[in-house]
């Protein structure tokens, strides 16, 4: 018996294999649940529609995965059809992971003082807002004991330089989580975070997460970095029945890192590199 076995919900924001959304999705499946799926809808100058195309591939071998649909988290029209939809397929949602995050690239490579006004808009909307709206449109279909998940990453609470604005948006991220269990609480559904380390997806590349592996894998007290799998499991479990007593929280998924006050090992490194008077 499965631990997600009768349980139906939604993933928003799998891009690609790489994703941490995914991972999370595919340990679900696994474990007996039912997956409704939407991707970022393509240009309607891609002819190949590789957005679509890079889900429907991970799909294809999972007969869990009910449906694929396009989702612009930014148009209200289309988050009410994805809930309508998915309310035809299951009737209640059980489940639904929010794993959206957006920012100009320009705003990602320079200083956040220097964000421009429209980026940050955009940056809040996409990264933010839509779990508010998106949260908002499922409530009418959301099953009692009900379970929402949002990605965020330590950058919301510490500064870490190189994450700039999306810091910003992880923090406020974080809030809206607070908030939403509140609002939601009495109805019986949960909200929380995952902060996860940084991983080899395609939305780390953008956020620099490539320059962060070997520093987490010498400061984390594990002493490495976290998996996709460890992930996968974690997000499952915030999901299940199993964290049932768990709401407004943000849970780290980092090896530890987030609990270190100094370098640790990494400075015991340097300290070994130096050269020998």
């Amino acid at each position: 018996m499965g631990l997600f076995d009768g349980k139906k919900g939604l993933i928003i924001g799998v891009a690609n294999d790489r994703s941490i959304a995914w991972a999370i999705a595919e340990t679900i499946m696994k474990e007996g649940g039912e997956c409704g799926f939407t991707y970022l809808p393509d240009s309607p100058y891609d002819e190949k529609r590789k957005n679509q195309r890079r889900v429907a591939q991970c799909l294809a071998k999972y007969p869990q995965a009910r449906f694929l649909l396009p989702l612009d988290a930014q148009s209200d029209r289309e988050i009410t059809d994805v809930m309508r939809a998915a309310h035809k397929a299951f009737g209640k949602i059980d489940f639904l992971l929010h794993s959206i995050a957006f920012a100009d690239r320009k705003d990602l490579g320079r200083d956040t003082i220097k964000t421009g006004r429209d980026g940050f808009k955009l940056a809040m909307d996409v990264s933010v807002y839509s779990l508010i709206a998106i949260a908002h449109g499922a409530m009418p279909y959301l099953n009692p004991r009900s379970s929402i998940l949002t990605m965020s990453y330590f950058g919301g609470e510490k500064c870490v330089p190189g994450y700039n604005v999306m810091g910003i948006c992880k923090a406020a991220l974080e809030a809206a989580v607070r908030y939403l269990a509140h609002d939601l609480g009495p109805r019986g559904t949960r909200v929380n975070a995952l902060s996860a380390g940084p991983l080899k997806t395609l939305a780390g590349s953008a956020a620099g997460a490539g320059d962060m592996l070997a520093m987490y894998a010498h400061m984390a007290p594990l002493g490495r970095n976290i998996t996709h799998e460890e992930v996968g499991r974690t997000g499952a479990f915030l999901l299940s029945d199993y964290s049932d007593g768990i709401t407004a929280e943000t849970l780290h998924i980092d090896g530890g890192y987030n609990a270190m006050g100094s370098p640790g090992r990494l400075l015991d490194l340097m300290k070994a590199a130096q050269p020998k008077a």
